[in-house]
């Protein structure tokens, strides 16, 4: 089982070397013009009259800028470990608990909305959480055993190395979020607003005082 695993492997990262690794791939949402939602690795051609939207990127630097120790770098640059989790997932916190306790570092991506479930089919061919990917190579399901064995393949310490000051990155969606931007006044109506509020004050009428000449004679 073991050989067989570091066989995968060892295609993992020649499939990296190329840039075909699913780790490293781009996710666009494409919405045709028929309102038909598809994800795929290829942007379309600018001249396509279609809505692109490109997803977050299966892996994320895993380390970030802390110094590993050589054994635990080499492996985090060769196969970089990411998991897909799903909330009130029990599989997914085992997985979590299990790349804590040997200090493996990783990115996670949340599956939580059906945009994100299209695009884990998409890329996975599987909507089963957890999913754990170690460089190209794809774990479906949690099994301690099974994911053991991936790691120890990949060159993982069996121990954790991590530095006293590593701080895991934060879950990130796996279908990115983006925010409507803020509506903004018209032009003519925000020019209009400033204006009133620059106008000077009107002076407050002067009472007429009592007529001292009713009769209008002039020296």
């Amino acid at each position: 089982m073991k050989s067989r695993i570091n066989q995968i492997l060892l295609t993992g990262a020649i499939l990296l070397t190329v840039g075909a690794g699913v780790a490293a791939q781009q996710v666009y949402r494409i919405v045709g013009p028929d309102g038909r939602v598809t994800f795929t690795d290829q942007p379309p051609p600018p001249s396509a009259s279609v809505r692109t939207s490109a997803l977050s990127s299966v892996n994320a630097p895993g380390p970030g800028s802390l110094i590993l120790p050589l054994e635990l770098r080499e492996a985090v640059e060769r196969y970089p470990v990411t998991i897909f989790t799903g909330p009130n997932c029990e599989p997914c916190d085992a997985g979590r608990t299990l790349l804590a306790r040997r200090g493996v570092p990783y990115s996670e991506r949340t599956v939580s909305t059906g945009e994100d479930g299209d695009a884990l089919k998409r890329m996975a061919d599987t909507n089963s959480l957890p999913l754990m990917t170690v460089g190209a190579q794809q774990v479906k399901g949690f099994s301690d055993l099974e994911w053991q064995q991936f790691l120890d393949a990949a060159g993982y310490p069996k121990t954790s190395r991590l530095p006293a000051a590593y701080r895991a990155p934060a879950p990130t969606p796996l279908v990115a979020v983006q925010k409507p931007a803020a509506a903004t006044q018209a032009p003519a109506a925000a020019d209009a607003a400033a204006a009133a509020t620059q106008r000077p004050p009107v002076a407050a009428p002067v009472p007429a005082e009592p007529n001292q000449n009713p009769a209008g004679i002039r020296f």
